[in-house]
């Protein structure tokens, strides 16, 4: 049989993830499956029962996702998961495996404490999704996760990744499974830690009553109020120079607000994007950036938002602009 050009270099793809999640230990015996998005009706899929570290071709099914009552007995219990997610959500590959300290760690609790600066940007609020039979039943729940953040746990169970490709998606399991080691070595040392850690980010600061249209120009101005309120940002804005022009833009009318800071503080509010930094995104993202449900630094690193800049520029002012982003929720908007 003449496999297809593209189809093999894509089932060679899934080989070699495949080989690193086994390799790292993120996978083991037959347990995880993989998926990718071979053309707008088709995709390609381990089959069930096999080992993601040992994959041959005929391992990896092609499936016609148009095609209703599919009865391939080799197709993995978690298809329908990947079917939903390919559906609803703008994923090229999705990664679904169990890795060990994750699973270990998210049995007992349901957060996770970021203690390095890179998995904070790049994990943010992972979303833990509870749990309670061997496969995932409720692959609506994980969507609508995903949404929101491309990796999602799933408690006493796994993990579910999607992205553009399979390098970032494999990154970001390997960087949760990374980050709870380093939360449990640090609470094995000091349990008080945690709780000392980012105390000025976490007080908590009074809404008001007043809500705003969103991205309207009452609404941007009331986050400025708030921001040259802000008495952290104003000392961390001093202490590392935050002197840059950042904007915002809404992807569907073009609407953008350009925030020039001067050493933290706002000086001046413009209705443009011309500057050195633009964040733009669709309204159903920015939505969750102002409600507090999507990290923005989080959200750029997984595609979700869009930057004009350069990331490792701005990240040298990631804690006032973090402690920004979380002022934003505390403006309610309709």
């Amino acid at each position: 049989m003449i496999i297809p050009n593209k189809e093999k270099q894509l089932k060679e793809k899934i080989i070699i993830t495949g080989k690193k999640l086994y390799q790292a230990r993120l996978v083991a015996a037959t347990s995880g499956n993989l998926s990718a998005q071979l053309d707008k009706d088709n995709i390609l899929i381990t089959a069930t029962g096999t080992s993601l570290g040992d994959l041959r071709p005929e391992d990896i099914i092609k499936v016609n996702l148009t095609k209703t009552g599919i009865e391939d007995k080799r197709l993995t219990t978690e298809f329908p998961l990947h079917r939903l997610i390919y559906e609803k959500l703008k994923a090229k590959v999705v990664i679904h495996c169990h890795p060990p300290l994750a699973n270990g760690y998210f049995s007992v609790t349901s957060s996770l404490k970021n203690l390095t600066f890179e998995s904070e940007i790049y994990l943010g609020d992972v979303p833990v999704i509870k749990q309670e039979t061997p496969s995932i039943t409720k692959p609506e729940l994980v969507v609508e996760a995903l949404g929101i953040n491309n990796l999602v746990v799933i408690k006493n169970h796994g993990v579910v990744c999607v992205g553009e490709d399979f390098r970032h998606s494999f990154n970001l399991i390997e960087t949760l499974e990374e980050a709870v080691k380093v939360t449990s070595i640090a609470r094995l040392l000091d349990k008080g830690i945690l709780d000392d850690l980012d105390k000025v980010l976490k007080e908590d600061l009074t809404r008001k009553n007043q809500a705003y249209t969103m991205f309207s120009k009452e609404h941007i101005q009331a986050i400025v109020d708030l921001v040259n309120q802000d008495d952290f940002i104003a000392a961390k804005g001093r202490e590392l120079d935050l002197t840059v022009e950042l904007a915002i833009k809404l992807d569907e009318d073009q609407r953008a607000y350009k925030f020039i800071f001067q050493k933290g503080k706002i000086i001046k509010l413009e209705d443009n994007d011309k500057a050195a930094y633009v964040i733009s995104a669709p309204a159903d993202i920015w939505e969750l950036v102002f409600l507090g449900k999507l990290n923005s630094f989080v959200a750029v690193t997984q595609g979700k938002m869009k930057l004009k800049g350069q990331l490792g520029q701005l990240s040298k002012w990631f804690v006032p602009f973090n402690r920004l982003f979380e002022l934003f929720k505390q403006v309610k908007i309709k």
